[in-house]
């Protein structure tokens, strides 16, 4: 009888633990959509990534979060550390870039392109809010220990 208990308990961890890697995979691609779909948030979709990853797989955490592109952004983002100013502004420029083309070429209704501005203005106003982080500067000292020349 007990075993029975553990092989269901065993079996249902698996199950979550497979349905949050999913949800997880899904929210990575929903955040790298929301870097180039300005409706969709990239931050968010990342974040709810990191988070079912941390549940779900140790491999799959790590692999968001040494990224090239996404790590550093979550690690600072997770920490309260912000946003890269150079960050903020790739975003916001994407942003009213592809608002703007979908206004003046794409969308034809009055009230969708007001809708569109609208958000825009909001997602600005949104991640102007968010804390900047400044990242520390290297600098190349050259020291000289009594060198003889």
């Amino acid at each position: 009888m007990e075993r029975k208990i553990k092989q269901k308990d065993r079996t249902s961890n698996q199950l979550i633990r497979w349905v949050l890697i999913t949800a997880g995979t899904i929210f990575v691609g929903l955040g790298i959509l929301g870097i180039f779909l300005p409706i969709l948030p990239t931050t968010p979709f990342l974040l709810l990534a990191a988070a079912c990853y941390a549940q779900s797989s140790k491999r799959f955490y790590n692999l968001l979060i040494n990224n090239k592109l996404f790590g550093t952004y979550i690690k600072n983002y997770r920490e309260g550390k912000g946003v890269s100013l150079k960050v903020k502004f790739f975003t916001i420029s994407l942003l009213w870039i592809t608002i703007l083309f979908s206004v003046f070429f794409i969308i034809n209704n009055f009230w969708v392109k007001i809708v569109l501005i609208i958000i825009a203005i909001g997602v600005t106003i949104h991640i102007l809010t968010i804390k900047t982080y400044k990242q520390k500067r290297r600098t190349k000292r050259k020291e000289f220990n009594n060198q003889k020349i």
